[in-house]
């Protein structure tokens, strides 16, 4: 690696830190896919480096210099021009640099081609906040009183994702201590969407910023004691009283314009979505691959004319501290897609080393497994590997399942052993859509069959199993009957 390369890897590197990029990293990695088809075509209109390289339309140089001249923000080289700080794209070589990235669109190195299997768009009612967080939670393995703490949490999240009564009330309201309520709220925060769970936006904001690093940085200290300053733009202000350049704050306000101030509000959608698998699963001889639905997502290329600008070197700096940006934007999302890809990958290439029975033979053969196990296999954080699954399905030999399906907690099973949580509620379900309908069974009556089984359960875990599964008591199905 030549001298100017480690210089510009030392650089993009350590302004990854204070960009928003690692705020878009986390987002993309979310989204399913109709989800990232709607984001990208949003980038492509809003940043004219961007192009999808099936579009054939093209600008000529006139007419990218005048889209320019319209869309270029004065107050950013303002901004770059009060720093007095030396411009590291200045060494940049941007044909070599981008050059991969260029015309006629970037895409990874191909893979094995695999033929998918057919398959046409369903309905799928959408997941709410709290089935959301719910599953996460139930993933940990609480202690009862714990998690009951947690589900009293969960039931007082406005549509927003705040919680919209205070601990004290809370607690003067229920049997829980205040401590237990801390707690029960400090498992919120780390669960995902980030930013869940805050009492204000202030909270909200700096718990996104500690989940994605970022403590006691510049954008950490504005929202935690700069807020008002910042909604009244007294960017000279917080400058000041942080000891910081006005660009440094431009920065910070750049990441915190990327967070999200209501996490809450993607999962409000109450009608049924159409949805396409993320993934395919698919079998090839013994083994199984994974391919990642892609073939109708715009394939983005980095628009070759604004690098020529660039290098003809007759554009005002204005426009080239412009361009710069937005080309460093739009690497910056090229790259998190393909991480997100990558991600989605190895959480599913795990799901197969420990799912194949299921894959292979069916539902009854779905196996314990839990979030952290496969955050440790491939070296990533379990909140990772939860936003690598929401929201997401895959096509499999079995039908199509959500991803988070495929994660369910051990519970006592026949002969010692254990099964997934989710075959017992299964096998609750189908013992109640069985009953005869004029005399359904008690909790109690499951439990004993259960027992006989060989599965250790007692009346109040059917109670709560059933509730989950939102399937109503004996008394209330005896009376629809």
């Amino acid at each position: 690696m030549s001298s100017i390369q480690q210089r510009l890897h030392l650089k993009v590197s350590q302004r990854q830190i204070l960009t928003p990029s690692l705020v878009q990293m986390v987002t993309v990695l979310a989204l399913n896919k109709l989800e990232l088809k709607e984001m990208i075509a949003q980038e492509i209109m809003e940043n004219p480096v961007l192009d999808d390289a099936l579009d054939d339309g093209s600008a000529t140089i006139e007419e990218l210099k005048e889209i320019l001249e319209r869309e270029t923000p004065p107050a950013d080289s303002q901004v770059l021009e009060a720093s007095g700080e030396a411009d590291p794209f200045e060494e940049i070589d941007f044909g070599t640099f981008f050059e991969e990235y260029l015309d006629p669109g970037y895409r990874p190195p191909p893979a094995e081609i695999v033929e998918l299997p057919s398959f046409e768009n369903f309905l799928s009612n959408p997941v709410n906040l709290v089935d959301h967080l719910s599953w996460q939670l139930t993933l940990t393995q609480l202690p009862v009183k714990q998690q009951e703490a947690v589900e009293m949490i969960l039931g007082n999240l406005d549509e927003n994702g705040y919680l919209s009564d205070s601990l004290e009330e809370l607690a003067a309201s229920s049997d829980f201590g205040l401590e237990n309520l801390q707690e029960a709220l400090a498992l919120v925060h780390n669960c995902d969407p980030p930013g869940v769970g805050a009492r204000d936006l202030r909270e909200c904001i700096l718990i996104q910023l500690r989940i994605l690093g970022l403590e006691g940085k510049s954008a950490w200290k504005i929202a935690s004691d700069y807020l008002h300053q910042l909604e009244r733009k007294q960017f000279k202000e917080i400058a000041k009283g942080l000891g910081i350049t006005v660009e440094e704050v431009a920065k910070s306000m750049r990441v915190l314009k990327a967070l999200d101030p209501f996490p809450g509000r993607r999962y409000n959608k109450s009608e049924p979505q159409v949805i396409e698998p993320d993934v395919y699963i698919v079998k090839s001889g013994e083994s199984y691959t994974v391919v990642v639905s892609e073939d109708d997502l715009p394939q983005l290329r980095l628009n070759p004319a604004y690098s020529r600008m660039l290098d003809h070197g007759n554009s005002t700096k204005e426009v080239r501290n412009y361009v710069k940006e937005r080309y460093t934007s739009a690497l910056h999302l090229i790259k998190n897609i393909e991480q997100r890809k990558q991600t989605i990958i190895r959480v599913c290439e795990s799901i197969i080393r420990r799912q194949r029975d299921f894959l292979d033979f069916g539902m009854d053969y779905l196996k314990p497994m839990m979030i952290k196990e496969v955050a440790e296999e491939i070296g990533v954080h379990p909140s990772t590997v939860s936003r690598a699954v929401a929201s997401k399905y895959a096509h499999t030999p079995q039908g199509v399942y959500e991803l988070r399906y495929f994660f369910s907690e051990a519970v006592d099973g026949p002969e010692g052993g254990s099964m997934p949580l989710l075959i017992l509620k299964r096998k609750v379900k189908k013992m109640i859509e069985m009953e005869d309908k004029n005399n359904p069974m008690t909790d109690d009556e499951i439990a004993n069959i259960l027992n006989n089984q060989g599965i250790s359960v007692n009346r109040r875990t059917v109670a709560k199993y059933r509730a989950d599964m939102r399937i109503p008591s004996t008394h209330q199905r005896r009376e629809r009957k």
